[in-house]
């Protein structure tokens, strides 16, 4: 059988992390390219792979011999360069979020997309991929607890890194639950509104932490998600579909359950890379065996715009204090 040759664009933490599902738990797939301003970070990667190359520069890599896909995981403000870049090659790629950190971006992505006439980008909202959201997103579509009117979403880490902005709380934490809340409930988010407690006093000084941010739908549904990025106790996303005829809730697992000393306790992941392993298992073999065929596998480009836009929305509205309306251009035909 053969081998896609994959250029992986970034060897930070999931650049590297891709890097090892890609050589251990995803068949049918070699990195034969790896990319990262780091030099020797990069030369340190490259040398743990059979026979991959080391680039500073993305095009360079995309350019080497045996590379027919792209996997960015490099900070959002390159991607976009990236993926034109790519897609003048004409290889398929899949692209950590954020597709581009701004609407704009999105757009000219999209653009290039129409001019070569098929879609060959997709965006890692891995979420999409885990067993348990696509169990709800079957019981959603199966009206199996009827209209859908809320979704009750949490999202907390144990602790958020140094860099993190108040910003960033919205586009690149809850914007996981912006994508999963337009996947389960097939409907466009139209606004958001912002709310702020007290900051835990476990948050870095200046971090509003945490929020409640509220995402109203064009079906009428309300969708609300507390972030709280230094809940202190580990990482934890739970979702709750509420509708007329039910409930269902997803998230709750505790992992081992232990029972000792009078006492019952479980465990909670520590990091997204825990709790979504399999998942980011499943959307990597969905978008190999779909880049061989020349294909995208998931969340698309319109989706990556969608959900920038629901970002600035989310940012407006969290810095004025105001509910912001979501601004979207009207979907190509290449999208629906």
């Amino acid at each position: 059988m053969s081998m896609l040759g994959i250029a992986v664009l970034g060897t930070g933490k999931m650049g590297a992390d891709h890097v090892r599902r890609i050589g251990r738990t995803v068949g049918g797939a070699r990195v034969v390219a790896v990319a990262d301003p780091d030099a020797d970070r990069v030369k340190e990667v490259a040398a743990g792979l059979d026979g991959a190359s080391a680039h500073t520069d993305p095009a360079a890599a995309m350019a080497a011999p045996g590379v027919e896909a792209v996997l960015i995981a490099s900070p959002g403000p390159a991607h976009e360069e990236a993926i034109l870049h790519a897609l003048r090659r004409e290889l398929p790629v899949l692209c950590e979020k954020p597709l581009t950190p701004d609407p704009e971006g999105a757009l000219r992505v999209m653009e290039a997309e129409q001019r070569l006439g098929r879609r060959l980008v997709q965006v890692g909202f891995m979420r999409r991929f885990d067993a348990e959201y696509e169990r709800l997103k079957e019981l959603l579509d199966a009206g199996g607890i009827g209209r859908p009117l809320f979704l009750h979403c949490r999202h907390r880490n144990a602790a958020s890194p140094s860099f993190f902005t108040s910003d960033m709380l919205i586009s690149d934490s809850v914007v996981h639950e912006v994508d999963a809340a337009r996947w389960l409930l097939g409907q466009e988010i139209t606004a958001v509104s912002v709310f702020s407690p007290t900051a835990t006093s476990a948050a870095p000084e200046g971090l509003r932490d945490p929020r409640l941010v509220l995402l109203e739908t064009s079906g009428g549904a309300v969708v609300d998600v507390e972030i709280f990025v230094n809940c202190g106790f580990g990482y934890e996303v739970r979702c709750e579909a509420v509708g007329e005829a039910g409930s269902a809730l997803i998230g709750g697992g505790e992992g081992m359950l232990v029972q000792s000393a009078g006492r019952r306790y479980g465990e909670i992941s520590q990091d997204f890379t825990v709790r979504f392993a399999d998942a980011y298992d499943r959307q990597l073999r969905r978008w190999v065996a779909a880049a061989a065929r020349g294909r995208v596998a998931g969340p698309d480009a319109w989706d990556g715009y969608a959900a920038a836009a629901v970002s600035r929305a989310g940012i407006a509205a969290a810095r004025g204090g105001v509910r912001a309306a979501v601004e979207l251009v009207e979907r190509p035909a290449l999208y629906r």
